[in-house]
């Protein structure tokens, strides 16, 4: 009997060839931890097959790394990269575009809190006074953090804000040595085993707080080698609409991709939305949500400290380009 991610390979995505493009190799930036549905065609290197080249996946532990990494022309794609170190990169000048829409994922980024402190939304006014907070900082957790404190009534200057990668907010929560940890994926998952929601996702969400990641490009790099994007996005949409319609059938190979046990690969998949390509191209997303989101989240970071200044609208506007999802099949 054929194993799932072989049947998943032959009948979903095939083997169909492609002329080689001008590169020899592409590289493309995903994390860990964070399974994703095209993570199928990556471990059957359906990728491979289709572009005619070699792609090499690069594991990164936060967006900020991957904006550095393209920047520096070791990443060509960056697959899942945090909107906010977007948002961030391209405000202080960085060559990026946002092509497409990763996941949505509002209850799979989160803040815990030591239950011992029995933290609610009530008294964090007052009990989240000079706590340490472990967080990544410069991405989508620390946006949403900062919001929610907001939110909240906490001044972010009455607490400790520690600047962590997301397994080590994680490993310090999971220690004692910070009151509150806040990350994505396994992490957060191994948080909450140990501590308590101040915020559901849901409940961040009615407060207007979008939780996605994108796929990004430099700009350069679509310019030189469009062909290779489009393509890129194509078998992407193909893995995403192949899960959709059968998510149980991918679970044990996409557990194997992401480094994760299968149930914690079931349960984080179980809160992303991979959108297809009608849902990105439409008003809330591609077609103008999103630009309006990016200045908002520039803007709120300027008041915050954690910029030092935003640009127009005019400008956010160029950084989205939904040309390449547009053409795909």
């Amino acid at each position: 009997m054929k194993t799932i991610h072989k049947i998943a390979a032959a009948l979903l995505f095939g083997t169909i060839s492609l002329p080689s493009f001008a590169l020899d190799e592409l590289n493309i930036a995903y994390f860990l931890e964070w399974p994703s549905a095209n993570q199928v065609a990556q471990l059957e290197e359906t990728f491979d097959k289709r572009m005619g080249l070699k792609v090499n996946w690069r594991s990164f532990d936060n967006g900020n790394a991957m904006t550095a990494a393209m920047l520096a022309g070791d990443i060509d794609i960056a697959y899942s990269q945090g909107f906010v170190p977007f948002v961030v990169g391209v405000s202080k000048g960085a060559d990026l575009k946002l092509i497409g829409v990763a996941m949505t994922y509002s209850e799979n980024d989160n803040c815990v809190a030591n239950k011992s402190l029995d933290i609610t939304q009530e008294n964090a006014k007052t009990k989240l006074v000079g706590k340490r907070i472990g967080t990544p900082t410069g991405n989508v957790t620390h946006y949403k953090l900062l919001r929610m404190l907001d939110h909240l009534g906490v001044n972010k200057d009455d607490v400790r804000i520690l600047s962590m990668s997301n397994a080590d907010a994680s490993a310090a929560f999971v220690r004692g040595d910070v009151d509150m940890g806040c990350g994505f994926g396994g992490a957060l998952n191994r948080m909450k085993k140990e501590g308590s929601l101040i915020m559901t996702g849901a409940e961040q969400e009615a407060i207007g707080l979008k939780v996605f990641d994108i796929v990004s490009v430099t700009g350069d790099f679509a310019e030189k080698h469009p062909d290779v994007v489009r393509q890129f996005m194509q078998i992407t949409e193909d893995a995403n609409l192949a899960y959709n319609r059968y998510p149980e059938r991918f679970y044990s190979v996409l557990s194997k991709a992401s480094g994760m046990e299968l149930e914690d690969t079931i349960d984080t998949l179980g809160k992303f939305t991979f959108l297809d390509k009608s849902e990105q191209l439409s008003t809330q997303w591609m077609l103008g949500g999103i630009q309006k989101f990016t200045k908002e989240v520039a803007d709120f970071f300027v008041e915050q400290g954690q910029l030092p200044r935003s640009l127009s609208q005019e400008q956010y506007d160029k950084t989205i380009d939904a040309g390449f999802l547009a053409e795909v099949r």
